[in-house]
């Protein structure tokens, strides 16, 4: 639990320099700033301790995961969801995580609206 706002921060779920490197850097101005300040989807945009903020920084989820291991699942389908709405790619270790990290979560049906 918070009791300060100032150990929050808002997190990128797919953070900028990730989004930059699977796709953003061709896009237009306006593109990128649509997708940085993204309120149209929930799972785009998450309030995380700034402790697990920093410590995430710009990496991809073959990198780093949620440190509470019941949240994984979820990081994992919002992660989805956010590269599917951008088109943004994915590259081989990205999809080698996503699939490992998949084994252990229950299917569920993933709805997106596209950004673009």
């Amino acid at each position: 639990m918070f009791n300060d706002a100032r150990q929050l921060d808002v997190d990128h779920v797919v953070p900028l320099a990730e989004a930059w490197d699977s796709g953003a850097s061709a896009w237009a101005a306006g593109e990128r700033e649509a997708y940085a300040n993204d309120l149209g989807d929930g799972r785009s945009l998450v309030a995380v301790s700034a402790r697990s903020n920093r410590a995430k920084a710009d990496k991809d989820i073959s990198e780093w995961l949620p440190p509470l291991e019941s949240y994984r699942c979820t990081y994992l389908t919002d992660w989805t969801a956010v590269k599917t709405r951008w088109g943004l790619t994915i590259d081989t270790r990205e999809r080698e995580a996503m699939e490992l990290l998949a084994t252990g979560c229950p299917d569920e049906q993933l709805t997106v609206t596209l950004a673009r």
